[in-house]
């Protein structure tokens, strides 16, 4: 049922504050060579970017590789780019044959010398998959503080 995919339960929403400028939190994102350098939910990952077509239509590739050797990749499209106040995009894991697609908008407020952001997932499988989303979300923003 369509209506129960965007319920409350299946949407993740994360609010953070890191100590640098909008512009400069914005680009972290929306550079393939700064993504690499921080994307990932814990120090155990590492993160390359084979693709980055910062436009509306574009497409993106996320690979995150852990140290044990798996490989999770992530891709989508971007839907809306409003530099830099905001980034929508879709969300597919590519390994899993049944992956759902679901929905990211991150806006980025402006607070002078730093940054919040409003990380909204939506449209995720079930609470399970939220939960899950919701670790490794807070692990890249971690790592985001750090590199940041």
């Amino acid at each position: 049922m369509a209506k129960e995919q965007l319920s409350p339960e299946t949407t993740l929403k994360l609010r953070r504050t890191f100590q640098a400028p909008r512009e400069r939190v914005f680009r972290a994102w929306t550079d393939a060579k700064e993504l690499a350098l921080w994307f990932g939910p814990s120090a155990d990952y590492s993160a390359k970017v084979p693709e980055l077509d910062l436009k509306v239509g574009g497409k993106y590739k996320l690979e995150m590789h852990h140290a044990g050797g798996n490989v999770h990749t992530v891709g989508g499209t971007y839907r809306e780019i409003k530099p830099p106040e905001k980034i929508v995009f879709t969300w597919c894991w590519e390994q899993d044959p049944t992956a759902h697609e679901s929905l990211v908008t991150i806006e980025f407020r402006d607070l002078g010398p730093s940054t919040e952001i409003l990380l909204t997932h939506e449209q995720l499988p079930s609470v399970e998959e939220r939960e899950k989303h919701g670790h490794g979300w807070n692990g890249c923003l971690d790592s985001l503080a750090k590199y940041l």
